[in-house]
């Protein structure tokens, strides 16, 4: 019965997007289980099935936000395209969420209580009634230990790879596209964006591409180095937007 609700409520486009985000991280085994090819054969495919929403459901980090993005939003399938986008780009449903529960979420479901201190418990919970909303950024920018396999500090150079970032296509150099895109720095001791400036960002894994649209002048979003998706010019500005509240969010307790 379940199995058979599951494909029901299959979302391909969803996944599929989704995955893409994903892929990069898992490559690096930093999230998710060791499948990272599998999970390319899927994005190159451009299908979905079962076997894909299992892998992403592993992903100790990822599969919660959906979860409870979706659930706050009474969506049933967490890989709803709207939810999926909401984590990784935002959008308003993000808005949704309740100071509370976005403050259980982090602390009991996402483990925070275990794997922070006390004092970086209180800071990052002050910050929710302060505008921080369950997407990527948030987490990011302002939990300042990476919470997949590997419990470390994060640095400027994490953040920057961890982060959602956006570049314009310049060209296609190989299997790397060479965008033009404003890096993560440190000014003052604090975060900001800097110069726009020249980005390498892989496109091509195993002698296939990455099936995203790829042409000068287009706008792509980037995870750990590898291209993601296309942006519309929406997207873009809300993805600048939340990525610079989260950094002024981080930048009160730097």
């Amino acid at each position: 019965m379940r199995a058979a609700l599951r494909r029901r409520h299959m979302n391909t486009r969803g996944l599929l997007t989704c995955a893409r985000y994903a892929f990069a991280p898992n490559y690096l085994k930093y999230c998710g289980p060791d499948e990272h090819r599998t999970i390319f054969e899927y994005c190159a495919a451009q299908d979905a099935d079962a076997g894909l929403r299992e892998l992403l459901e592993k992903f100790g980090t990822l599969y919660p936000y959906l979860r409870f993005i979706a659930q706050v939003n009474g969506i049933e399938d967490p890989f709803d395209p709207r939810v999926v986008e909401a984590y990784w780009i935002g959008n308003k449903l993000l808005k949704s969420a309740g100071k509370a529960e976005f403050a259980g979420h982090l602390i009991d479901t996402q483990q925070l209580k275990k794997r922070l201190n006390p004092k970086s418990r209180d800071w990052l919970l002050a910050k929710i009634p302060q505008g921080a909303h369950p997407v990527h950024a948030f987490h990011v920018f302002n939990v300042f230990t990476r919470t997949g396999h590997h419990t470390l500090p994060h640095t400027v150079d994490t953040m920057d790879q961890c982060r959602i970032g956006w570049g314009r296509i310049l060209y296609r150099d190989g299997e790397f596209l060479v965008v033009q895109a404003r890096p993560l720095v440190l000014e003052n001791g604090k975060l900001a964006l800097g110069k726009p400036k020249e980005r390498l960002v892989r496109a091509k894994y195993r002698n296939t591409d990455l099936p995203v649209y790829k042409k000068a002048g287009q706008w792509v979003s980037f995870h750990w180095g590898w291209v993601c998706n296309t942006l519309t010019d929406q997207q873009r500005r809300t993805l600048a937007h939340y990525t610079l509240l989260n950094m002024q969010l981080a930048n009160k307790t730097i």
